[in-house]
């Protein structure tokens, strides 16, 4: 589904990803882990258009895709949801979630659509008719996905789902990103709580200061025990229950 090439992305002088490379299998999820400032929200803007690569390529479905803008990027079946929601607070919920499908003209389709992500996400149904600055931090979290996903998208990226959200809205919206995946969903997943992120994933790439240094099956890298030492908490223990 996807493929990253020697991605290098700069702002100005300051180079925010170095060569960085890995694929992505259609219907599956990618976690992308690390710390602050280690370009992972780079690498969503660069993946989604946002922010223009100094080398390298970026395939969707083997077709080079780094010299398109942003538009066409979406109408080619990209869709972010962007780190910090980015919601219309004006708008309703329903509103906002149209807006994922102002490319679309199925109305039938989109009515479906909208079925689908309340579904999903129940509250987003109950606040049908809120505006978006009149939600919590978790609706507007689930209404931004929902938005996304809206486009119908081939490539899903999810930037910091769970940030600043109450442990159990936390665990609502993995609920639903995991039944996202399973209804066939192909989803690149940046989150800075490392441990949801590997759950939720079956393979993960980790980048330090703007360079993959790891990536394999999510089981596989969240028993590693530097990487338990670094993102996880729990330096030389497995984590098979986390």
């Amino acid at each position: 589904m996807l493929e990253i090439d020697g991605l290098s992305v700069f702002y100005g002088a300051v180079q925010a990803l170095d060569s960085v490379s890995f694929s992505v299998e259609q219907a599956s999820v990618c976690a992308v882990i690390g710390a602050n400032g280690a370009g992972k929200s780079t690498l969503m803007k660069a993946i989604s258009g946002l922010a223009p690569a100094a080398a390298g390529q970026i395939r969707l479905q083997g077709r080079p895709i780094q010299a398109l803008s942003a538009e066409r990027r979406v109408a080619l079946g990209i869709a972010l949801s962007p780190e910090g929601r980015r919601l219309f607070p004006e708008l309703s919920v329903r509103e906002n979630l149209l807006m994922g499908a102002y490319l679309r003209r199925d109305r039938a389709g989109i009515a479906r659509d909208l079925e689908r992500i309340y579904a999903y996400f129940p509250r987003l149904l109950e606040r049908e008719r809120s505006q978006g600055r009149h939600l919590s931090g978790g609706e507007q979290q689930m209404c931004a996905i929902g938005r996304a996903l809206m486009s119908r998208p081939s490539l899903l990226l999810l930037d910091e789902p769970s940030l600043g959200l109450a442990p159990a809205v936390t665990l609502e919206v993995a609920r639903a990103i995991r039944q996202i995946s399973q209804d066939g969903a192909t989803i690149v997943l940046v989150e800075q709580n490392a441990r949801l992120a590997l759950k939720l994933s079956s393979r993960a790439v980790v980048l330090e200061t703007g360079r993959l240094t790891l990536a394999g099956d999510s089981r596989d890298i969240m028993n590693n025990p530097q990487i338990a030492a670094a993102y996880l908490g729990r330096a030389g223990e497995p984590q098979h229950h986390a």
